[in-house]
């Protein structure tokens, strides 16, 4: 589904029954189900999720359930997006907020790079659950929790059958005049400037950063708002304070499902993955990996998609899925040939000079 092309290497076997029988005292708690077990408030780990529907999403498929399984139990905090700079903080620091963190693979891939992350999984081989999961969206240090687009959203009462069909037409201020907004950041951002003037999807990378910021000169006087939280995004498409911006497919699904005349733009979208990760030297590094080979499973996955319009990494999770959902997931092969997959090796090398970059450009 991804045309990365980071390695993908041998997970380890994670099995519930694995952890689960490392002792005899574990055991014979769990042979006592009407009895709290002692250790239930002890064994827990810290995650990072997006916040916003996710949360809400992540307790329902994962947090809820696997503490029911397993008593170990799950807290999720809200953090910034792409928190690279905060991660490497509490790895340096040796002071983790967080144990894991939903990472998007571009961030997983500069973090990788600085071998902040701990492999997902122990030597052997992957686990049954994470086996499932198709190796292009999984790798030694993610496992891939959702696919999402960034693609175009427009108010329809505004502009009408006016509406963008394309980033250059975005950038087509006469065309398709309206208030806009875009990301604050140069993850995708520097992609839709290059679509815009004109660069073929396959001749974008490595991205030529010149013409991509020479591109967004032509539009930076016309942009009312720079967005730094998908949720916010929501909020915006909801209130109608912008008329078109790019955000995410899952963001702007919120505001269709909450009743706002919203459109989402297909062709041309960029997809890629985000998935779980577990921060170097956490000591519940082994409990994150429960918790991985947990969310691997495709009934899981299924039941955050009614929350998040992502698509699930697990193909069997479409079994699960409503067929009306299932129709506004980036997975569905009505939309997925009209997109440009993200090269997030590029990325990975290349995100810290880019948003150097892209901070003294909006200051200029």
């Amino acid at each position: 589904m991804t045309n990365s092309k980071s390695r993908n290497t041998r997970l380890g076997d994670v099995s519930r029954r694995a952890f689960l029988g490392t002792s005899v005292a574990s055991a014979a708690l769990l042979a006592t189900p009407f009895i709290k077990p002692s250790w239930a408030s002890e064994r827990k780990i810290t995650v990072r999720d997006p916040g916003g529907p996710f949360t809400a999403g992540f307790v329902q498929a994962y947090y809820e359930p696997f503490r029911a399984e397993t008593g170990i139990e799950v807290i999720g905090i809200q953090g910034e997006h792409e928190p690279t700079g905060m991660i490497k903080a509490m790895i340096e620091a040796g002071n983790y907020t967080w144990d894991g963190a939903l990472l998007s693979k571009s961030s997983h891939q500069s973090l990788v790079n600085l071998g902040y992350l701990e492999p997902i999984a122990p030597q052997g081989g992957p686990g049954p659950n994470l086996s499932e999961v198709p190796e292009d969206l999984r790798g030694e240090f993610i496992l891939g929790n959702d696919v999402y687009a960034t693609l175009i959203a427009y108010r329809t009462d505004v502009l009408g059958d006016n509406g963008p069909n394309s980033w250059a037409d975005f950038w087509d201020i006469d065309k398709v005049p309206g208030a806009r907004a875009m990301r604050k950041h140069p993850f995708d951002t520097m992609e839709q400037a290059l679509l815009a003037d004109g660069v073929a999807p396959a001749d974008l990378y490595p991205l030529d950063f010149d013409r991509a910021f020479a591109s967004l000169d032509k539009i930076k006087d016309s942009i009312d708002i720079w967005w730094t939280g998908g949720a916010q995004t929501s909020q915006l498409l909801n209130a109608g304070e912008v008329d078109l911006l790019p955000t995410w497919n899952g963001r702007a699904q919120v505001a269709v499902d909450e009743g706002a005349p919203v459109k989402l733009v297909w062709d041309g979208a960029l997809y890629t993955y985000e998935g779980w990760t577990i921060l170097k030297g956490t000591p519940n590094a082994d409990l994150m990996r429960e918790f991985i080979e947990f969310a691997a499973q495709g009934k899981q996955q299924a039941l955050f998609t009614p929350h998040v319009a992502y698509g699930p990494t697990n193909p069997s999770a479409f079994e699960y899925i409503d067929p009306e959902r299932a129709k506004v997931l980036p997975t569905n092969p009505a939309y997925l040939p009209k997109m440009v997959a993200v090269d997030t090796d590029f990325w990975g090398a290349h995100k810290d000079e880019a948003a150097e970059r892209f901070e003294a450009w909006l200051l200029s």
